[in-house]
């Protein structure tokens, strides 16, 4: 990622894969993905370590530094591989959260799938989303996410400003806010996606 005093945002492969690599490759690297997420998820990303995915993925741990480089490439990794899936969601699954939905409908899906999504893994953006003053606008996922907005905002109210709209519902779901409203003030994502309904209410 880059800050907001200079080079562009931090590249990410939106909507596509990884490039072409050998069926055993690709097998490794699922299973130090899996092995990875699943330790985040029990036991937060200060406990990943390099060592204990290998381990747990059945590959040696050369193997994950050379796909990863590091812990930090490791974590990152993890956050691209579920961005993937969900850029697919968004662009060629089922509606309401892909093609086919009314507006409406899709706005209201894609918030909801979002903070599913950021609940999921609330404490890896948080640590991305917290590398600069910018760097959740600087990652290519937020241009694309902004993008799908204002278009559906248009369709909705063509005279509306699409562009201020769309990040003002993409702003609570900031890994810090979302964090703090879950952790720290007790709201459950139930009340959350709720109150993403009100704010989709007020665009119809």
């Amino acid at each position: 990622m880059s800050d907001e005093s200079g080079g562009g945002p931090r590249a990410l492969p939106i909507a596509g894969g990884p490039p072409a690599e050998r069926a055993d490759a690709a097998q490794n690297r699922r299973k130090i993905l899996a092995a990875a997420a699943d330790m985040i998820a029990t036991r937060g990303v200060e406990a990943l370590s390099m060592d204990e995915v290998a381990r747990a993925a059945g590959v040696g741990v050369g193997t994950v530094y050379r796909r990863f480089r590091d812990r930090a490439g490791l974590v990152y990794a993890v956050i691209d591989h579920r961005e993937r899936e969900f850029q697919a969601s968004l662009l060629s699954g089922p509606p309401p959260l892909g093609p086919g939905g009314e507006p409406v409908e899709r706005v209201r899906a894609f918030l909801h799938a979002l903070a599913e999504r950021t609940e999921e893994q609330s404490e890896l953006l948080l640590a991305a989303e917290m590398n600069s003053s910018y760097a959740r606008f600087n990652d290519g996922s937020y241009g694309l996410y902004q993008m799908h907005l204002r278009m559906l905002i248009g369709q909705i109210r063509p005279d509306a400003d699409a562009e201020y709209l769309a990040d003002a519902l993409l702003a609570p779901l900031a890994a810090n806010l979302f964090r703090y409203q879950r952790h720290r003030r007790g709201l459950s994502l139930a009340r959350i996606k709720s109150g993403l309904n009100e704010l989709v209410a007020g665009l119809a």
